[in-house]
């Protein structure tokens, strides 16, 4: 989603994001905060989708925060958007993370993923899980420590 609408706004593919690698964690903490607040919510889509907008932003406005705060840096700037709060958040993608809560794309990745790793055995299941999230951290720390200095 980043990368699309940089490209639209930009023109070409623009690296966007914390980290050094190519992943944004703000979308897949995002996601896991979507996921885990809205697996209660089954049958009503309008209380789905307001609270998938209202967290979402919460946490968007939050990361903005304190990524300024730790590295006098902004990743993202709404301040030309349509009613939005200190340019960290703005109604329009608000409404995206409502849409976005409303999808079936956990579901489908999800399913994905499992059909794939149900053909691993648990080794490699936990040696690519592990890796992954190795890296992930290995990239934190640098960037953590780039954007420090």
């Amino acid at each position: 989603l980043e990368t699309f609408y940089a490209f639209c706004v930009f023109g070409c593919f623009v690296k966007r994001g914390f980290l050094l690698g190519p992943v944004c964690p703000i979308y897949g903490f995002g996601a896991i905060l979507l996921i885990i607040n809205l697996s209660k919510i089954k049958k009503n889509n309008i209380i789905k989708f307001f609270a998938a907008m209202i967290i979402f932003s919460l946490f968007e406005f939050s990361a903005s925060w304190m990524l300024e705060t730790l590295f006098h840096q902004r990743w993202w700037d709404y301040s030309n958007a349509f009613l939005n709060v200190q340019g960290r958040i703005c109604l329009s993608f608000s409404i995206l993370w409502g849409i976005i809560g409303l999808n079936k794309i956990h579901p489908f990745i999800s399913n994905h993923v499992e059909g794939k790793l149900k053909r691993k055995n648990t080794v490699i299941q936990r040696t690519i899980i592990y890796s992954i999230g190795f890296l992930m951290l290995i990239d934190m720390i640098a960037s953590s420590i780039i954007h420090i200095i």
